[in-house]
């Protein structure tokens, strides 16, 4: 993965819980790096290494690490390095939804060795949406999940995310049921 995924868990555990657990979290993780460069790939196990140690640290249980750092990638890390393209994504919650598809598309051209999941919308009806995630890195769901969640933060509208198909159970790839308005599941 690119540093900027490296970083943004270092920007996720130190403002949340300060530099001396960023520093915990590196040594138990075995990560001499001292700091990420953004456009350099680093191996997945770096970044897997990181949440593991980080919710050892912070005796927070791994998907809780995931979601988390999902809403924290859509409200902090894509808002900082990608705001002129989220602000081109939607003028709502549907809009950003229907638009995820190509998101990666664009951020591609940025970094040309990304190996991005694929989204793709199905079932859209007036206050849901199914989302589907294709993705070569197993153990993400949770993190997309939360990232689900930021983008109903990002644009103020309370919704709820059911996952409903589980590649690690099994099927071909994750799906998500998001709900806004009057059809948000309770």
């Amino acid at each position: 993965m690119y540093g900027l995924v490296n970083m943004a868990i270092e920007d996720l555990v130190t403002i949340n819980f300060g530099a001396d657990k960023w520093a915990a979290v590196k040594k138990k993780a075995g990560v001499e790096v001292d700091r990420f460069n953004v456009n350099e790939g680093y191996p997945d196990c770096i970044t897997y290494g990181l949440v593991k140690a980080a919710s050892e640290v912070l005796e927070l249980p791994v998907e809780k690490i995931l979601f988390a750092f999902g809403e924290f990638w859509v409200l902090h890390t894509a808002q900082k390095g990608y705001g002129d393209m989220l602000s081109a994504a939607g003028r709502d919650l549907p809009e950003f939804l229907e638009y995820l598809p190509t998101f990666h598309v664009r951020v591609a051209l940025m970094f040309p060795h990304l190996q991005p999941p694929r989204f793709e919308c199905s079932d859209r009806e007036a206050n849901k949406i199914t989302m589907h995630y294709y993705s070569h890195r197993a153990g993400l769901s949770v993190f997309v999940e939360g990232l689900l969640h930021g983008v109903a933060k990002l644009y103020n509208t309370p919704a709820s995310v059911e996952q409903t198909k589980f590649k690690d159970k099994g099927d071909d790839h994750d799906e998500f049921l998001v709900c806004w308005g009057d059809a948000i599941k309770k």
